[in-house]
């Protein structure tokens, strides 16, 4: 195992991405994302928790919590214990530091699944995989010390930084490429207060596979287009406003980085509807957007952009408790430029013998009071799931999707957490 690349954790800033996180987030907008695994028997809460510490002194960069600057938050370790207990509330919940040992993570468990909710500040979608992926690796060798023998153990490189990876590879002399235009937000009455509908669409992967090879799409491409055309039959009202799809982007794809902090960005697809009356329209405009907008080029204006906001000298100069004020007033005008996001973290690779334990892997997204549904998705094995996370009432968007799929001969078996009807 080779030694991991860290710097003194004491404490340490934020990265770029995260410091408005801390600033802006709240009940309403907790900024949370959920990684659940479900396995193939129950689970040992005593077994789970210790996993959890040991794999917290192999990524120490997630043994911190957050502390109040006078100018931003910032991390410094944490020696407590981390709380390990079983799910009772709504995924993706604000996570309350005083209620959880001051970790930005919160482990929870139910029967045979094991939930990880993890605070964006602390990182992205892509390096909190990494870390559940080992608290599952572990787990699994404490429970079957007969399978997993110490040697393989050790196998397993863990080798990483928490450098701030924007910094290194923005381009101050690049100009950004945001657009000023407002999306269409989603239209309908709202549940009651706290809860949170999570549908999981788990989708036959060869199947969507061969329909995406017939299209000549990529499958987030091709269910960019099916989740579009979803809310243009269910949702859009005659608006002049464009639906706006926003697409986080792994930036460790572009740019060399082995950082275990935020590290991604995003694109932004900006459907004007008034010419894409039918899903081939939509999916011809989908291919050639994100054609256009998933360049090294332009994937750097957005990130360039974003950094050099973050290092303007005024707003460095603004003290923290300002700065929130400020923030906080301006972020629910800000997220009215996206109509829906849709985040696919893509295949989980487990390795070979711990596979067999497993069943499947979800990844759900807070939704927020003006974004009022978030997808999410991510592969094993042979499936794919599809995750809508809503706090609207009906799910028209939901079955338009479960049914378009299923009307193009691919399987599609539905899961939910119940708060709203079945979709099937």
């Amino acid at each position: 195992m080779s030694k991991q690349k860290e710097e003194n954790l004491n404490w340490r800033r934020l990265d770029n991405s995260a410091k408005i996180f801390p600033i802006s987030t709240g009940k309403k907008y907790s900024t949370v994302f959920r990684l659940s695994v479900l396995l193939k028997e129950k689970v040992d809460p005593k077994i789970l928790r210790e996993a959890t510490k040991i794999t917290l002194e192999r990524y120490k960069s997630f043994k911190v919590r957050m502390k109040l600057g006078f100018f931003w938050y910032y991390l410094e370790e944490n020696n407590k214990e981390p709380i390990i207990e079983e799910e009772k509330d709504y995924p993706c919940k604000y996570i309350e530091p005083k209620r959880n040992n001051d970790y930005l993570f919160k482990i929870t468990y139910f029967d045979k699944k094991i939930n990880i909710d993890i605070f964006h500040a602390l990182t992205d979608g892509g390096s909190g995989t990494v870390f559940f992926r080992e608290i599952i690796y572990v787990y699994l060798e404490l429970k079957h010390p007969d399978v997993f023998d110490k040697d393989e153990r050790l196998t397993r490189k863990i080798d990483y930084t928490t450098e701030d990876s924007y910094i290194k590879n923005y381009n101050k002399h690049v100009k950004g490429n945001s657009s000023s235009q407002k999306a269409y937000i989603l239209k309908g009455k709202k549940i009651k207060l706290g809860a949170i509908s999570a549908i999981h669409e788990i989708i036959d992967l060869n199947a969507l596979k061969q329909e995406c090879t017939k299209n000549d799409a990529t499958i987030t491409q091709y269910l960019t287009a099916v989740l579009i055309y979803s809310i243009y039959k269910e949702n859009y009202r005659n608006s002049n406003k464009p639906i706006k799809v926003c697409i986080p982007v792994n930036l460790k794809k572009y740019f060399p980085s082995k950082t275990m902090s935020n590290f991604f960005s995003y694109i932004t697809l900006i459907a004007n509807m008034e010419k894409l009356d039918t899903f081939e329209k939509i999916l011809e405009f989908v291919k050639s957007d994100f054609k256009k907008r998933l360049t090294e080029e332009e994937i750097l204006k957005t990130m360039s952009s974003n950094v050099k906001l973050g290092n303007n000298l005024f707003i460095k100069a603004i003290p923290l408790e300002l700065k929130k004020i400020i923030v906080r007033l301006s972020y629910i005008e800000i997220r009215k430029y996206t109509t829906i996001t849709f985040s696919n973290i893509g295949r989980i690779g487990i390795i070979g013998k711990y596979q067999e334990y497993i069943d499947n892997f979800f990844m759900l997204i807070a939704p927020e009071p003006v974004e009022k549904i978030k997808c999410s998705g991510c592969t094993f094995e042979d499936k794919m799931v599809f995750t809508f996370t809503s706090i609207l009432k009906d799910n028209n968007i939901e079955k338009r999707f479960y049914h378009f799929l299923q009307e193009k001969g691919i399987k599609v078996q539905i899961e939910s957490n119940g708060v709203l009807d079945d979709i099937s």
